[in-house]
């Protein structure tokens, strides 16, 4: 069953401070149209610039993902990204009136909740995914990141962390499907270890990080009083109460999940690797993965992305038909010069593969466009309603005994024209269940691994004969 794109039911907003500027911020976000994707967008700014969701507009990590065009910012993105791809919302236009994402409690639970409070709409266009046909390694060995991407019918991801830390250890987390992410994951809060406060206090952020939107570790025994003063007056949070009571969490935060720091990285992941621009199908492993070493393999799987668009979508047609032509005419009641299926290579639950050679002996060349053989647009539907005709027909007993008649054609588009020594590859789709006879489709045609046609149809299958 094909799978729609969906946007928030309505808009939802939030207010917070940014973790690294600590600045106040109202971020606004909104349903968006069918293949819009994530933007953001600066109010605060002239022109209220739109800054789009892309690996490739990635300018620093440090401690979080920032997006830059044209000269304006958008800092720490990873939360909020994590939420809309974890809650699998496709569009959404993401407004602020600063340039920060409000860090909240440092998880994306809040955002999460919100989503799940207003809802969510199918839209009309196909959600897209990438798909592997294969193994993608990286691995950046100076600083020991290593990252794989497996083909998977879902988006998994296992994560190991090893800071070499007598508090945290070595630890594991993972994600079998985005269904697991609401419960499992976007609770999980960012985490910093308490050697790490000075030198980033010094470096101008975390100017919005106190105990309630992060998990400070402590490494060390006997931290004194006067050090956590020291501090707390550096962050500027004097009035805050800082207690050690030896290694651990800072005032004794009780963590959600034994692993939650791990848990929190694969919430990083899942962040960082919505700006790949769609949604991933493959098992993603990660063995001590960062904002920086996310966006690297983000780059690498939109380049095997671009690479896959530009070879066009495969199909092996050297592998022994399921149906050839006999068999087909058994089908149909279609004869030449109207039988447009040659053969057909596979049938699933709910979708077929068909092929239809082009020749230059078929007869409509005689007429159509003389000297310039270009095979009509309109037999390229009724080739592909054979097609479908086929799907329908393998679904009932004798099929000989039955037809299918056209109802409704939607969506129609013609990407190329087609012509003599072409071979088209329809493959549909069912886009509903089967009820009463009603057969609806939808369906596109590839030469050479490229779309030259789309459209949706709807057929009733009617039994015209009693043996």
């Amino acid at each position: 069953m094909s799978e729609k794109q969906r946007t928030l039911a309505e808009a939802v907003s939030f207010t917070g401070v940014g973790l690294h500027t600590g600045k106040e911020v109202t971020l606004e976000v909104l349903p968006a149209p069918d293949n819009h994707g994530y933007k953001f967008q600066r109010v605060d700014q002239e022109g209220e610039p739109i800054i789009k969701a892309d690996c490739d507009l990635v300018v620093a990590t440090d401690r979080g993902t920032t997006l830059e065009h044209k000269g304006i910012r958008v800092y720490t993105t990873e939360h909020i990204l994590a939420a809309l791809y974890g809650c699998q919302v496709d569009n959404a236009l993401i407004k602020l009136n600063n340039p920060e994402i409000p860090i909240m409690d440092g998880s994306s639970e809040l955002f999460v909740n919100e989503f799940e409070r207003v809802g969510y709409v199918d839209q009309e266009a196909e959600r897209e995914y990438l798909e592997l046909e294969e193994n993608i390694p990286w691995e950046d060995v100076d600083k020991g990141i290593e990252f794989l991407a497996v083909p998977d019918v879902h988006h998994r991801v296992t994560v190991m962390v090893d800071y070499e830390s007598p508090v945290l250890g070595t630890q594991h987390a993972s994600m079998y499907h985005l269904g697991e992410f609401k419960k499992e994951i976007s609770s999980c809060r960012t985490f910093v270890f308490l050697r790490e406060l000075e030198f980033l206090a010094n470096n101008n952020l975390i100017k919005g990080g106190d105990l309630d939107n992060a998990i400070v570790l402590v490494e060390r025994e006997n931290v004194s009083q006067e050090e956590l003063d020291k501090l707390a007056k550096l962050l500027g949070k004097e009035d805050m109460d800082i207690k050690v009571e030896g290694m651990g969490v800072l005032n004794s935060t009780k963590l959600k999940f034994e692993n939650e720091p791990a848990r929190h990285k694969l919430l990083d992941i899942l962040g960082d690797l919505a700006l790949v621009g769609k949604p991933i199908k493959a098992h993603i492993l990660a063995a001590r993965p960062g904002h920086s070493g996310n966006v690297r393999f983000a780059k690498v799987l939109k380049e095997y992305m671009k690479a896959q668009a530009k070879a066009g979508k495969k199909f092996d047609l050297t592998k022994k038909p399921l149906y050839d032509i006999n068999d087909i005419e058994k089908m149909l009641p279609h004869r030449f010069p109207f039988l447009m299926v040659d053969k057909v290579m596979e049938i699933g639950d709910e979708s077929i593969i068909g092929v239809k050679n082009i020749t230059m002996n078929e007869p409509i060349f005689t007429g159509h466009f003389p000297g310039n053989p270009v095979f009509p647009g309109v037999l390229m539907i009724e080739a592909m309603a054979q097609v479908g005709g086929i799907f329908a027909l393998s679904k009932v007993d004798e099929p000989h005994l039955y037809s299918t008649y056209f109802m409704k054609i939607d969506k129609v588009k013609f990407k190329q024209k087609v012509v003599p020594g072409d071979t088209i590859v329809f493959e549909l789709q069912l886009l509903s269940p089967i009820r009463r006879g009603l057969v609806n489709m939808g369906g596109t045609g590839y030469v050479n691994g490229q779309p030259v046609v789309e459209a949706e149809m709807l057929a009733q299958v009617i039994k015209d004969k009693e043996e």
